[in-house]
């Protein structure tokens, strides 16, 4: 059974790679995890630990997952439940839910290192890798990334050591050195309200096993709060490319919450480690639908309206369940929406230059 939901994923990998694939633009894979609290004791890699997605240790599953993010859009196409060691070194537990010989405790980061690597090896093309701080401050992730030539830009904590020229330093007290005139105004993308208008600076770092290494500071227009990332290229690339890989990160954040909403990936209510990566596979490859439909609509989009998205492409197909409602009405229902949502989003969009300005 794992090995048929292991074909599964992998078609689901391939299935997003042929048609979210972009011709031009980044392709950049996105690792993060996302939690799910629970009750009880008894299902598959179940503690007490620190869940991101509630920001506070509960009771809780965690799993990984890997999303590659291109122009075209974004989706999951690989996962893998973090087991804790207790979990891992308890013989009852695993037979009690099923979990296969072969997997033994893996951190997080080993786990992102393996999904990553594995979709290179499967002919998935990628121009950068980007995490959160969990990742980024992790050296033999970055490491397993350097020797797959595959560039990086992994947000890090402001306590994280870094290496300059004149020897070691924290990302903090490294950005002291950077002068103030170095600092500029860029967009990290489109945002729900807007353009991600931040502060940036990038400062040069001696890379570990040659290439180009950076530290890469983004401040909060608003807070003046400052975010920090390590980059490594095999060659020297533009601020602006940096500064759009770190704002796609966040292409995965919009994949969890996207899945979670649209196609339940978190309302599973099961026990085995079988069980379990059947549900979140097909809330996957349902996610992975929708997002491919978005990316492959052809329509032209009249001027007032914002493009359909995937939240309006399911709704249109709930629709399709109700036959008293003609096709008619369901379509003018979505004009009105995404009319109505075209309306809110440039004003947001004009907030933002109001403030910029």
């Amino acid at each position: 059974q794992t090995v048929k939901i292991t074909q599964v994923r992998a078609e689901v990998r391939d299935y997003v790679s042929e048609h979210l694939g972009a011709e031009s633009g980044l392709r950049v894979l996105a690792v993060d995890e996302t939690g799910d609290v629970k009750k009880g004791t008894a299902t598959v890699g179940v503690q007490r630990q620190y869940s991101g997605t509630a920001g506070r240790i509960e009771n809780c599953q965690l799993a990984v997952y890997l999303a590659p993010a291109t122009p075209a859009g974004h989706a999951a196409i690989d996962v893998r439940l973090y087991l804790p060691k207790v979990w891992a070194d308890d013989p009852g537990r695993r037979e009690s839910t099923g979990v296969p010989e072969e997997v033994a405790f893996a951190t997080k980061p080993e786990l992102a290192a393996g999904m990553i690597e594995a979709a290179l090896d499967a002919g998935v093309d990628a121009d950068f890798a980007t995490g959160d701080e969990a990742y980024g401050i992790n050296p033999v992730l970055r490491a397993r990334l350097q020797q797959r030539r595959l560039s990086y830009v992994l947000a890090i904590a402001r306590t994280t050591p870094v290496m300059l020229g004149t020897g070691k330093a924290t990302a903090e007290t490294a950005l002291d050195q950077v002068p103030g005139a170095a600092w500029q105004h860029r967009s990290a993308g489109d945002g729900a309200k807007g353009l991600r208008l931040y502060g940036w600076a990038w400062a040069d770092l001696e890379p570990e096993g040659g290439g180009h290494a950076g530290l890469l500071a983004r401040r909060n227009r608003t807070t003046g709060k400052i975010a920090y990332y390590l980059t490594w290229t095999p060659a020297p690339v533009p601020l602006q490319m940096l500064v759009t890989v770190a704002g796609m990160r966040w292409r995965i954040e919009e994949t969890f919450q996207g899945a979670k909403e649209l196609t339940a990936l978190a309302e599973h209510q099961v026990r085995t480690w079988t069980s379990w990566h059947r549900w979140v596979t097909l809330a996957m490859l349902a996610y992975a639908f929708l997002a491919i439909t978005r990316a492959t609509e052809t329509t032209e989009t009249e001027p007032d309206m914002i493009p359909l998205t995937c939240n309006e492409i399911r709704h249109l197909m709930v629709s399709a369940t109700m036959p008293r409602i003609s096709w008619e009405h369901r379509l003018r229902w979505s004009t009105w929406r995404r009319r109505h949502q075209a309306v809110a989003k440039r004003l947001h969009f004009a907030r933002q230059l109001i403030l910029a300005a």
